[in-house]
């Protein structure tokens, strides 16, 4: 297998969205100090815990589909006899495992946390191609990154909770769109409702911070930017899963994945951190520009 084949079996582009789910469930718990000297090394691993998790589902979901992919993309790896599914298997479930013992390594809650992650994963990947609630499974999965960033720094406050469930909303109605990217065709449009509740959350989260006078102009302005650019990138990609022309799907898909780092940057302008809610807005570019070197789907 070559390292090429290894990054797209990984989809290592999305990996940004990744970081920043742990930044904004830390943020959320501990406010802006997080990013402190004291506790930077924590959010890191929370960040390489979560990495280590997500390339190996994406290994296995390609391991777990092969069969699948064979009648429906047979340019995927293992379909196209550039990955052998077996290795596959067992490198994706040594991902996991490591990811969960990083996680372990921030603390026993942490640890359970990304044990439940690591049974999601495995649960979504599993029946995802024939279990209508999938979605849901994989919104679970980023909620509980939400969850593993703040027990990295901090507790489950109601707040973090709210946060991870816009973000479980997002990844639900983005999922649920994915489902139709074989066919190039979305199927019934409603599901699609749940982009509301990120996009409404984002922009509540910073007028709120705001009206309640506890942002400097800097971290006002990049938390505005970053729920406007959220509500542009889902505008356009509805605009294009609505046109349906060919590609659009997919195209509509990768867009929705990249703006995830915008929710996580207006969530983590709100307590304050500037310069890492700059850095979440940065990490959407960053995706954007990435996918094109590894698919993000």
């Amino acid at each position: 297998m070559t390292p090429r084949t290894a990054l797209r079996l990984g989809r290592v582009s999305n990996l940004p969205t990744v970081w920043t789910n742990a930044m904004a469930g830390a943020a959320l718990a501990g406010g802006a100090g997080v990013f402190g000297a004291e506790s930077a090394d924590a959010v890191a691993l929370a960040a390489l815990s979560l990495s280590l998790s997500y390339v190996g589902g994406m290994w296995l979901n390609d391991a777990f589909d092969a069969g699948i992919d064979a009648r429906e993309r047979p340019e995927r790896p293992i379909p196209a006899g550039l990955a052998d599914r077996r290795t596959v298997f067992a490198a994706g479930f040594a991902l996991l495992a490591a990811g969960a013992l990083a996680a372990f390594a921030l603390g026993s809650a942490a640890g359970v946390c990304g044990l439940l992650l690591a049974a999601a994963i495995v649960l979504y990947d599993w029946v995802h191609k024939r279990a209508a609630l999938a979605p849901l499974i994989m919104g679970a999965t980023r909620l509980l990154a939400y969850g593993l960033g703040a027990l990295a720094v901090g507790a489950l406050t109601p707040v973090v909770l709210l946060g991870a469930a816009g973000l479980g909303a997002h990844v639900v109605g983005l999922t649920y769109a994915a489902r139709g990217e074989a066919r190039d065709r979305l199927g019934a449009a409603w599901p699609l409702a749940a982009l509301a509740a990120p996009a409404a959350l984002a922009a509540g989260s910073v007028a709120n911070a705001a009206g309640a006078a506890a942002l400097t102009i800097g971290a006002l302005t990049v938390g505005a930017a970053a729920a406007l650019g959220l509500w542009a990138a889902l505008a356009l990609a509805l605009r294009r899963l609505a046109r349906r022309a060919r590609g659009d799907v997919p195209k509509a898909v990768v867009t929705m994945i990249a703006a995830i780092a915008l929710y996580d940057a207006a969530l983590i302008a709100a307590t304050g951190a500037t310069a890492a809610a700059a850095a979440a807005a940065a990490c959407f570019l960053l995706t954007l520009a990435l996918q094109r070197v590894a698919a993000g789907t």
